[in-house]
């Protein structure tokens, strides 16, 4: 048994894709489905559930994939701790992204860190099924560090930090029958053809649940994982309307930002495993992340 194995497995377990696991892990399909297949071999059972169309982690995989996250962040940590012997911080840190950092300046927080510590590699994922997915990675040790967007839930293994927060605007052409408004009731967008993230993401969640509380239901008619630079050309070239963070809006304006009533808050929180689980270079990246929030984070 590998440790390789191990790492391959958990990735498989918290995506529940080979695919997105082998991207993940920056191998080719072919190689992680082997190595799976060996170590299912040698264990003598089957950890994946594959007769239906969306693999299943099996009762055996539940049962192993612990005792797996235990021995792969032991590795872990072990290798930081002789590493850091030498005198310099080294090691690698696997850092859960997001499409939007909002008033945060992550690229400038992670260069600033490679200024100090030119030896840590950082790997940045990008989930693609919303940055919620990042919670199962932290808890099972295959993340080390993750961004969460608008979190529903906040387990009980996994720390969570508010790095910031901000107000959601509504953004539309200037010739839009709300262009005139300074605010907007949340009741009065229900109507509108909103461009908007697919459901499993935080900032998709938190729209909707701010029309739900209203007692109407949001009409997305464009769903599409994009970035802000995209949805903002939408915007313009008539295709629709769209609910953003703020911060993103000032990039437009060309475009009409209105404030909602009432309020919908984006949050964005840091991730990582308790601090007892941390290696050094991941405590450390944590602390430049958490230095660089701003005041008004709590």
């Amino acid at each position: 048994m590998e440790l390789r194995q191990l790492e391959y497995f958990i990735a498989v377990a918290g995506e529940m894709s080979f695919s997105r696991a082998a991207n993940q892990t920056h191998v080719v399909q072919s190689a992680l489905s082997t190595a799976v297949a060996k170590l299912e071999k040698e264990l003598g059972v089957e950890l994946f559930d594959r007769s239906k169309h969306q693999i299943r982690i099996t009762p055996a995989g539940e049962l192993f994939r612990e005792h797996a996250r235990q021995v792969v962040q032991a590795a872990r940590l072990a290798k930081d701790a002789v590493t850091a012997y030498h005198g310099e911080l080294t090691g690698t840190v696997d850092l859960g992204s997001l499409i939007s950092f909002g008033t945060l300046d992550v690229p400038k927080v992670l260069g600033d860190f490679h200024h100090d510590y030119p030896f840590v590699r950082i790997r940045l994922r990008q989930s693609q099924i919303g940055s919620i997915a990042y919670l199962s990675a932290i808890a099972d040790g295959s993340l080390d560090l993750a961004l969460i967007s608008a979190p529903d839930r906040f387990p009980a293994r996994v720390d969570m930090r508010l790095l910031c927060q901000e107000p959601m605007v509504f953004v539309c052409r200037t010739d839009h029958r709300l262009a005139r408004r300074e605010a907007v009731g949340v009741t009065e967008l229900c109507d509108e053809d909103l461009i908007g993230f697919p459901s499993e993401f935080g900032l998709r969640r938190l729209v909707d649940g701010a029309f739900t509380a209203a007692g109407v239901s949001a009409r997305v008619s464009h769903e599409v994982a994009l970035e802000y630079a995209i949805a903002g050309r939408l915007v313009r070239h008539g295709l629709g309307t769209i609910v953003m963070p703020a911060s993103e809006a000032a990039h437009y304006p060309d475009l009409r930002a209105i404030d909602i009533r009432p309020a919908i808050v984006w949050e964005i929180y840091l991730a990582s495993a308790e601090r007892s689980r941390l290696g050094p270079a991941s405590a450390k990246l944590a602390e430049f992340l958490l230095a660089s929030a701003p005041s008004s984070a709590t």
